[in-house]
């Protein structure tokens, strides 16, 4: 991992609110609102955009973690506006405190861990996990 990306480093990820991104299983919409699946996702992204300059030609990086709490719902046409901010770096692990929040409010918090691996580690890893099944 190259040098120079330390704590309080933020990035920031927008998205309105769409069809996709409401609640569902299996096709079925549950609830016409932004699902907590597409706030994880979008916690992921911004948590990511901190990491990617920072990665060598031969790294990745891999979720280590994901811990958040839904606190409000968001409907359809919403901007919902997530941040994410390094809190810490330990070796390879790197964990963002996030916050998603619309035009009026916090929406959701928590946090995510990525951990720095190279390439050939993860494939590795994947391997077994295929012979392991």
């Amino acid at each position: 991992m190259r040098r120079g990306m330390q704590v309080g480093d933020t990035a920031v990820v927008t998205a309105v609110v769409t069809l996709e991104m409401f609640a569902q299983f299996e096709g079925e919409v549950v609830h016409p609102a932004y699902s907590t699946v597409s706030m994880v996702y979008h916690m992921e992204w911004a948590s990511r955009k901190i990491i990617l300059p920072y990665l060598e030609e031969e790294e990745e990086g891999i979720g280590g973690a994901v811990s958040v709490k839904h606190i409000a719902p968001t409907a359809e046409g919403s901007i919902v506006t997530v941040a994410a901010t390094v809190t810490a770096i330990q070796d390879n692990v790197i964990v963002t405190k996030v916050e998603a929040r619309n035009e009026e409010m916090v929406i959701g918090v928590g946090e995510v861990k990525q951990v720095i691996l190279l390439k050939k580690e993860i494939e590795k890893k994947l391997r077994q996990s295929i012979r392991q099944q």
